[in-house]
């Protein structure tokens, strides 16, 4: 099958958030579709795609919406598959919940906002060569824990003890971070949650008076998860 790609858009604010235009520009010249599940867009049927990504939300996790539903049973349809699948943030920990159950993503007592350094703890193809630490952009409230067999920990930091996850040997990875967001669209998103998140202000001012430090793994990474299956 030729790469093609399905893209699970999550964003509710669009003005401030638009994770399919990311990942799209990332995936270049390879067809992408990507409904968004919050208005209620219908869903392809998985099994006319390659690989299939998970975007990032400003929904929690913790707080379930009718559409979570619709991606879990397409994520669980794409393991039963056998499709690569990456998930990053609010789609890292949904993966979570579709393979191993809803004990296993949570509120986080430490949320990260900003850019932060994260450190890889095991070598994997995703993975293998890049920075370590590597610094990234991070905006979530909620985290995976404890994951069960056969997820393995593959990078964590003193704020998240899951910031990348892989389900054993299978191309099915969690990213806790958003490495398709630049520099510029972190400080969009982090500007827009003064407006539509006020209660968050005293983590957000703090993120923005960072010095934003990226390593731009992103194309690295999707490049890597192409091949993947392919």
């Amino acid at each position: 099958m030729k790469l093609k790609v399905l893209v699970l858009d999550g964003s509710i604010y669009p003005d401030i958030y638009r994770p399919a235009d990311h990942w799209r520009a990332l995936l270049g010249p390879v067809e992408a579709d990507a409904p968004h599940l919050p208005s209620g867009d219908p869903v392809p049927d998985v099994a006319g795609y390659s690989h299939l990504i998970v975007t990032g939300s400003e929904a929690s996790i913790a707080q379930p919406e009718p559409w979570y539903d619709v991606e879990v049973e397409v994520v669980r349809r794409a393991f039963d598959l056998g499709l690569p699948i990456l998930g990053s943030c609010f789609g890292h920990q949904l993966l979570a919940v579709a393979l191993s159950g809803p004990g296993f993503a949570r509120p986080s007592s430490t949320p990260e906002l900003g850019w932060a350094p994260v450190q890889v703890l095991r070598n994997d193809p995703l993975l293998d060569g890049l920075p370590n630490p590597f610094h990234v952009f991070v905006s979530h409230f909620d985290e995976v824990w404890d994951p069960p067999a056969p997820w393995v920990v593959l990078a964590r930091n003193e704020r998240c003890a899951v910031h990348v996850m892989r389900y054993g040997d299978r191309p099915i990875w969690g990213i806790q971070a958003h490495p398709e967001i630049t520099p510029a669209d972190g400080r969009m998103l982090l500007e827009g949650f003064l407006d539509k998140a006020p209660d968050k202000a005293h983590l957000v001012r703090p993120a923005l008076a960072q010095t934003p430090r990226d390593d731009g793994l992103a194309e690295a990474i999707v490049r890597r998860f192409l091949a993947q299956g392919s």
